[in-house]
């Protein structure tokens, strides 16, 4: 059974059917689209049974020629850096999903595009071969496009317009170095196998150049600073179940390239390791100061994540098990963080329609669902032991120490940053005086509660019990590692 393939295509199919259904059955919609989401996160999790944590081999693989001229192929594949993506993906949609019921206008086309997006993201993490990877990377900016054009807020049309022109821009740099690549491998094959070994062999000049093609253009998505200027405006004006999945997947896929051609191109990596470490220290200063002075949630989230993101890019940088480890950690904790947020302001910015923190005050007397997630996903995004982030961040911090000594003072002070704007913003929610001008908001609904306990539960039984998702990355992990280390 091509488990992989179902798992890929339900979305997909799903998004077809909707497209399909009388525009004004917005109940069956919603039902439809919901239960394709559902029926991906279930065949995704039931991989986990039958996934060996042992070996860093890529696993339950699938491979139909295209091309046998040009070394084309649908391959598919997961390993423990790809699973992980592929869990988050199929929980963070049903969860967008969820949180969509305030759409009231394209209802039918905002689902497709919706479940289309799923698609899309799936098939970037399960790719095997290097042109299926770049065709579902582009893919991801169609539906991202018409959902933050057509539902999204005032400045919708700037924000899907420069979202797509970062992007594409970046896409050509990667690219680039895809068939740079490709044009030396002697199969003439665009597999991954092929395309590393033809790449690791490669002398030193030319793997720094290719790396700083394949930096730039997953940069772009990550975002590294100073290549993160479309990323707070995409997330103000996205509706916020989109946001959701902006930020706690699609962001992911930069640092996931990132971790494919690490291993693919060694020497450039440990001659760049100085500069990436530096841009990744950067990122977090820069993103957490700046999240630190903003008044608009969103924003504030959205500046966070390029500090958060920072911190997956200085645990690549360390290239040691335990930093490389770290990064994949982070980029889990990171999704549950920014998913759960995004989730809740937006919920919240439905029954009061403000995202200014100033307008907020008291919210624990009335909305005391609210208040304990946000205080839960605040105090992740800070690291407070007990939870999922300070699991990732550690792991960071001790393979930065390792490799880079003192510097990581400046990462323990963004660390500090993140931790006077999460406690401020929950100061200004959820203490002081009540705001009379606020008509009391509605607590969390039974469907919201669905949808924010898993990412809830996975920051705090994850935060207490980590052992299983180490578990699933460090077979591969230790690969990567040793590929690394292998230099001298």
């Amino acid at each position: 059974m091509h488990m992989l393939s179902l798992i890929l295509w339900a979305p997909f199919f799903g998004a077809v059917l909707v497209s399909l259904l009388p525009t004004a059955q917005h109940r069956f919609i919603r039902g439809l689209a919901l239960f394709h989401a559902g029926l991906a996160l279930i065949l995704a999790w039931s991989l986990l049974a039958r996934f060996d944590r042992s070996t860093a081999a890529i696993q339950f693989a699938e491979q139909v020629v295209w091309s046998s001229t040009i070394g084309v192929s649908y391959a598919l594949g997961v390993d423990g850096l790809s699973l992980p993506m592929v869990l988050l993906s199929t929980l963070l949609v049903p969860v967008a999903l969820l949180a969509s019921d305030g759409v009231r206008t394209g209802v039918k086309g905002y689902h497709a595009w919706l479940l289309t997006l799923e698609f899309a993201m799936l098939g970037v993490f399960m790719a095997r071969d290097w042109t299926l990877f770049f065709m579902f990377w582009e893919l991801t900016l169609i539906p991202l496009f018409f959902l933050i054009d057509l539902w999204g807020g005032e400045k919708r049309h700037a924000a899907s317009l420069n979202f797509v022109l970062y992007t594409m821009g970046g896409a050509i740099f990667i690219l680039i170095g895809i068939i740079v690549v490709y044009r030396l491998t002697p199969t003439q094959s665009f597999a991954m196998a092929a395309i590393a070994q033809a790449a690791a062999a490669l002398p030193r000049e030319e793997q720094i150049w290719l790396l700083l093609a394949f930096l730039v253009g997953f940069g772009v998505k990550i975002p590294l600073f100073p290549l993160h200027g479309w990323l707070p405006l995409a997330h103000v004006e996205a509706p916020s179940p989109v946001s959701i999945l902006l930020s706690g997947v699609l962001l992911k896929m930069g640092a996931y390239g990132l971790l494919r051609v690490a291993p693919m191109l060694p020497e450039a990596i440990l001659a760049l390791q100085p500069l990436l470490a530096g841009i990744a220290l950067v990122s977090i200063l820069y993103g957490g100061l700046l999240a630190w002075r903003q008044s608009d949630l969103k924003a504030m989230i959205a500046y966070s994540s390029v500090s958060h993101m920072g911190v997956v890019v200085l645990g690549i940088s360390a290239l040691n098990e335990t930093g490389l480890l770290g990064a994949s950690l982070q980029m889990v904790a990171h999704g549950l963080i920014a998913g759960a947020l995004f989730l809740l302001i937006g919920l919240l910015y439905e029954r009061t329609h403000t995202r200014q923190v100033a307008d907020y005050g008291a919210l624990a007397r009335v909305t005391p669902g609210f208040t304990l997630f946000v205080t839960l996903a605040l105090l992740a995004g800070m690291g407070i032991p007990g939870l999922f982030g300070f699991v990732a961040e550690l792991h960071v911090l001790i393979g930065g120490f390792e490799r880079w000594g003192w510097l990581m003072l400046l990462a323990s002070l963004g660390v500090l940053v993140s931790a006077a704007y999460a406690v401020r913003t929950l100061g200004q929610l959820f203490a002081g005086p009540p705001r009379p001008e606020l008509a009391k908001p509605q607590d969390l609904q039974p469907r919201e509660w669905i949808a924010a306990v898993p990412l809830a539960a996975g920051l705090l039984v994850l935060g207490l019990k980590p052992a299983p998702v180490i578990a699933l990355m460090s077979a591969t992990v230790a690969n990567v590692s040793a590929i690394l280390t292998k230099l001298p």
